[in-house]
């Protein structure tokens, strides 16, 4: 058997790899690809195959993925770009002859209103066009985006326009490890999972940090046009402040709320609770 993962150089797929070798697949049957695969050398030092691919060269996707038995196709994160890349992506497999591909795409990516549900959207219906076995992991938002700013709460208190829409968010390694689960055991095909971890709202949050670290940290609801500016004002490029504004208007629409166990029947415990989660980047910054 051999498990072809993409975007190994990147956090989520780096950490699919690190849970198919805890759960002992032998390294030999893993397949760790990326565009830099100089950041794989560990791995491969580990025994794990480490080829290059890049999901805009379809002659680095074809021969990333001989042999490919399963894959995990890691969304890329070039907006606007990512369906003709996935479609390269689906190709090359279907080439291969994998018999199964599963897909990271965004909770709820079917209903949500999130600008970037539509390019998952339509990659599933090019995962079904294929013909190959697959199954859709909806990932919810990553812990993550929002631990890796605690330095920024702690300083100045978490601004957004989320009002109280809940977030069930989860670390990248619960969902690595949904995802190692769906490519080594059999029965997934043609599910969907709807993953997330603990909901919360971001006044939640902002409990939850004044919580663990003992400061004083409160959240303020501004109106959408002036989140937006504020990012711009923090240095982010227009665009990508209204980009990240809408995504908080998501959020108050319920975009990203997940309300099932999928996460937790995948991965067999609790997805990682909020507060631990902080305390593990408290600790990071504290240090």
């Amino acid at each position: 058997m051999s498990i072809v993962v993409t975007g190994a150089t990147g956090h989520l797929g780096r950490l699919v790899v690190e849970a198919l070798l805890t759960h002992g697949v032998p390294a030999d049957q893993i397949v760790a690809t990326g565009r830099r695969i100089e950041a794989l050398a560990d791995l491969q030092e580990r025994g794990v195959t480490v080829r290059r691919a890049d999901y805009t060269d379809p002659a680095s996707l074809r021969d990333a993925f001989t042999g490919a038995e399963k894959l995990l196709l890691v969304s890329g994160s070039e907006i606007g770009q990512r369906v003709p890349q996935h479609r390269n992506a689906i190709t090359a497999a279907k080439e291969a002859g994998a018999r199964l591909i599963a897909y990271t795409s965004v909770a709820r990516a079917d209903s949500s209103s999130l600008g970037i549900a539509g390019e998952h959207q339509d990659t599933k219906q090019l995962l079904a066009e294929s013909g190959i076995p697959h199954v859709v992991l909806r990932n919810g938002w990553y812990t993550e985006n929002y631990t890796g700013q605690l330095d920024t709460y702690l300083a100045n208190g978490i601004v957004g326009s989320a009002g109280e829409g809940r977030i069930s968010a989860a670390t990248r390694a619960d969902y690595a490890e949904a995802a190692a689960a769906v490519v080594t055991e059999d029965g997934h095909a043609g599910a969907v999972y709807e993953l997330g971890g603990e909901a919360f709202t971001m006044s939640g949050l902002a409990a939850a940090v004044s919580a663990v670290t003992g400061a004083d940290v409160g959240y303020t609801d501004v109106p959408l046009e002036q989140f937006a500016q504020i990012l711009e004002g923090a240095g982010l490029p227009a665009p990508v402040a209204g980009m990240f504004a809408d995504i908080d208007r998501s959020v108050a629409a319920g975009d990203l709320h997940v309300d099932n166990d999928d996460l937790e029947k995948l991965i067999g415990r609790a997805p990682t609770p909020l507060r631990d989660a902080i305390a593990a980047a408290a600790g990071r910054v504290q240090g």
